[in-house]
């Protein structure tokens, strides 16, 4: 089941998160995140933009969310999202369901475009980006130094509608709720 999340789900969250930023150079935080910030990071996103979790048997096994690509106004209609989805449930099209869900929310909200970035090398993630077709835009060479090494990180983006005439504001999460499409995109499947 895939549903908005809430602080209740701040430890499961922050357990599936901890080993990409304590093992990998996957997340480029350095210290893993602890659940009460974790809690106030649900929080926060979800004044604006969906944070998703897949529940399975009770049990949180993955989460992605939307956050805000850039600060300027202009950069309003973009938005920057990240999936991540626990060791025992990987391979399992979690991650791309989450995403559908996800895609198909910050389309109905009023986005243009999503963007992710992605720490290579990675191969399973430019898989699942690409499957869902993102496509690769450009690399920030050697822009991350974590685990005595530098890294790159590679952008793909992501369509989310025609871009055709004047823009009207992207609406805060808490507004599309309301609409009567919201379940539908919360249940998006092979839409894309």
């Amino acid at each position: 089941m895939i549903r908005l999340a809430n602080s209740g789900d701040a430890q499961a969250v922050a357990e599936i998160y901890e080993p990409m930023v304590s093992r990998s150079a996957i997340s480029f935080e350095l210290v893993a995140p602890t659940e009460a910030e974790m809690a106030a990071r649900i929080a926060s996103t979800l004044a604006g933009m969906p944070w998703l979790v897949y529940e399975r048997a009770g049990e949180v096994v993955g989460y992605a969310y939307g956050s805000r690509h850039r600060e300027r106004a202009a950069y309003q209609w973009s938005v920057d999202v990240s999936v991540y989805v626990g060791a025992s449930a990987r391979r399992q099209g979690i991650g791309r369901a989450l995403y559908l869900s996800l895609l198909g929310l910050l389309r109905l909200q009023g986005f243009y475009t999503a963007h992710a970035g992605i720490t290579l090398p990675n191969p399973g993630s430019v898989r699942l980006h690409e499957s869902l077709g993102f496509r690769a835009i450009g690399i920030y060479p050697a822009v991350g130094y974590k685990l005595s090494a530098w890294h790159d990180v590679g952008w793909w983006q992501l369509a989310l509608r025609e871009r055709v005439g004047q823009p009207l504001p992207p609406i805060p999460c808490e507004q599309a709720q309301k609409l009567p499409e919201w379940n539908a995109a919360l249940a998006c499947s092979e839409k894309l």
